[in-house]
């Protein structure tokens, strides 16, 4: 049962993620990455992704730099990260943004996102945009929940050659 993943009544703490946490939010990113593409793009490009974006390493040094704002903690495993930044001068961008599908519809992603929205406060920021991989039926449901409105598509070719589809959203904050 989902909900004793987390407790019934002990929500998520909400912490800055540290070096020892790169092997858990390099997992909860590789797995997550896979759902949300998985049978739209090749296990080629998805190994390559992973291989490079998601290794244990090069989180670890993304955690260093900041790129990874924040993490859930539920007892004691990661349960989800998010990270995020400057895109303009008055607009913030979620780049990273994955919870661990043991910890899915217990308020853990809201959390997060909320952390993170008033980080994006703080700084100026007065909108937030994200990609969201087209058919995430976990992603695009989420975010429009939450004051995201549909902004376009964002189509890249990857370095396989296939056809990426993202769709766009932002929001007001």
């Amino acid at each position: 049962m989902k909900t004793e993943a987390m407790g019934a009544s002990m929500p998520p703490i909400i912490r800055r993620p540290k070096p020892e946490d790169a092997s858990d939010v390099a997992r909860i990113c590789r797995l997550g990455w896979q759902q949300t593409v998985e049978g739209r793009l090749s296990k080629s490009h998805q190994q390559q992704t992973i291989d490079f974006w998601y290794a244990e390493g090069k989180v670890s040094q993304d955690i260093a730099r900041g790129h990874y704002s924040y993490v859930a903690v539920a007892g004691d495993r990661i349960a989800g990260v998010i990270g995020g930044g400057k895109a303009a001068a008055t607009s913030a961008e979620i780049h990273v943004f994955y919870v661990d599908e043991a910890y899915r519809y217990q308020g853990v992603g809201s959390r997060l996102l909320e952390s993170l929205t008033r980080d994006h406060r703080r700084k100026g920021f007065n909108e937030q945009w994200v990609s969201v991989q087209e058919g995430n039926m976990h992603g695009q449901p989420f975010y429009e929940s939450r004051g995201f409105e549909y902004a376009g598509r964002k189509v890249r070719e990857t370095g396989t050659g296939e056809i990426q589809i993202s769709s766009r959203y932002r929001r007001t904050i």
